[in-house]
């Protein structure tokens, strides 16, 4: 496997969602669970690109609602791998929305999530540096190893949490 450092473009990802009213809650919005089964997958296959390895979803930092997704709009998801560990990618993905009608174009929703890339043996496997050219990708590349430490401490906490909590049947009691 090349291990040569790739740009970021090389692992960009889009894709574009006709919002129906199967796919919204009683408010007429975009059902959040489903947007971030939509974010997860194009974040799969930017990481996939990147690594041209298989890859698990290691952790979702946040999906921040900026602004609704209506019925009868679009939706399209972009998604880059902005920097890179050992085995580790941080992926970002932009979601903007547009009404079909009058072409007005608003950021409604950004994410940032973590993939592992995986061996043919099953378990973690290096993956290549990032370059970053545009000034967006830059920027992303130099505020990710904040957000990397800020991750690991997080799941420092996540796991002494966890510990913590019982595994009895709710059912039991």
């Amino acid at each position: 496997m090349d291990m040569k450092a790739k740009k970021v473009d090389e692992s960009r990802s889009v894709t574009s969602i006709h919002v129906m009213p199967n796919d919204t809650n009683n408010h007429g919005t975009f059902f959040g669970g489903k947007l971030m089964m939509h974010v997860d997958n194009i974040g799969a296959i930017a990481a996939t690109r990147h690594a041209r390895k298989k890859v698990v979803t290691a952790s979702i930092d946040s999906v921040d609602f900026l602004h609704p997704i209506t019925t009868g709009s679009s939706v399209c998801l972009e998604a880059i791998v902005t920097w890179t560990h050992h085995t580790s990618m941080e992926v970002f993905v932009k979601i903007i929305t547009e009404d079909l009608m009058s072409g007005e174009r608003k950021l409604c929703t950004t994410s940032f999530l973590t993939f592992v890339a995986i061996g043919d043996d099953g378990k973690a496997s290096p993956v290549p540096k990032v370059i970053p050219e545009s000034e967006e990708e830059k920027m992303l590349f130099d505020s990710a190893e904040k957000r990397y430490l800020h991750r690991r401490e997080r799941r420092k906490e996540t796991k002494s949490f966890a510990s913590r909590l019982t595994l009895d049947k709710p059912w039991d009691h």
